[in-house]
C-alpha cells in the first residue's frame, strides 16, 4: 500500500510570514498539531508544530526572568518589543519552523513511511509532488489505514 491510498489530500498549509498567533488559530481551527510552512508558490520550505511554538515558553527559567526584565526595564510602559512578541506578531514561521523535513512521494510504501516516522521520531510526512505538497501522512492516518486492513498495510504489492 503507497502513500496515495491513505493521505489526507486536503492540507493545511502556512506563510512563512504567518506569526504565532496565526498559526496557534490554524492549528486550533483544524484540530491539527502541525502544519507545512509553503511559500507564495506553494514549494514546502518548512514544518511547525506545537511543540515548535511552545519551544520559546520552555526556555530555562533564569533566560525567561532575563528576557522578562530586559523587556519590561525601558520604563513605566512595556517595551514595544514584549507587546509584539506577547502578541505574537513579531515572531514567524519562518523563525520557528523546522527546515529540515522529512518527505516521501504518492508512491511510498505505507510502511517505509511509518519507519520514517519511528526512526525519526515525527508524527507527520509530508507528500510532495514536485516539490509541493499534494498530500500529508499522519499517525492517525497509520492507524486508520490499520484499522481497516492491517494485512494489506505492510503488503508491498498493493
Amino acid at each position: 500500500m503507497d502513500a496515495a491510498r491513505i493521505m489526507t489530500r486536503f492540507v493545511v498549509t502556512v506563510l512563512p510570514s504567518a506569526t504565532m498567533t496565526e498559526i496557534a488559530r490554524c492549528l486550533a481551527q483544524h484540530a491539527i498539531s502541525g502544519v507545512p510552512v509553503c511559500d507564495s508558490d506553494g514549494k514546502l520550505v518548512g514544518i511547525i508544530t506545537e511543540g515548535d511554538l511552545i519551544r520559546p515558553v520552555m526556555r530555562s527559567r533564569e533566560t525567561r526572568r532575563d528576557w522578562w526584565l530586559r523587556h519590561l526595564a525601558d520604563g513605566t510602559d512595556l517595551a514595544p518589543e514584549f507587546l509584539h512578541y506577547v502578541k505574537g506578531t513579531q515572531t514567524s514561521a519562518r523563525e520557528l519552523m523546522r527546515g529540515d523535513v522529512i518527505t516521501a512521494s504518492e508512491t511510498t510504501l505505507v510502511a517505509d513511511i511509518a519507519e520514517m516516522m519511528v526512526n525519526n521520531d515525527i508524527k507527520r510526512v509530508p507528500i510532495l509532488r514536485g516539490g509541493k505538497v499534494v498530500g500529508i501522512v499522519t499517525r492517525a492516518d497509520l492507524v486508520k489505514a490499520m484499522a481497516r486492513d492491517p494485512d494489506e498495510l505492510l503488503s508491498p504489492e498493493i
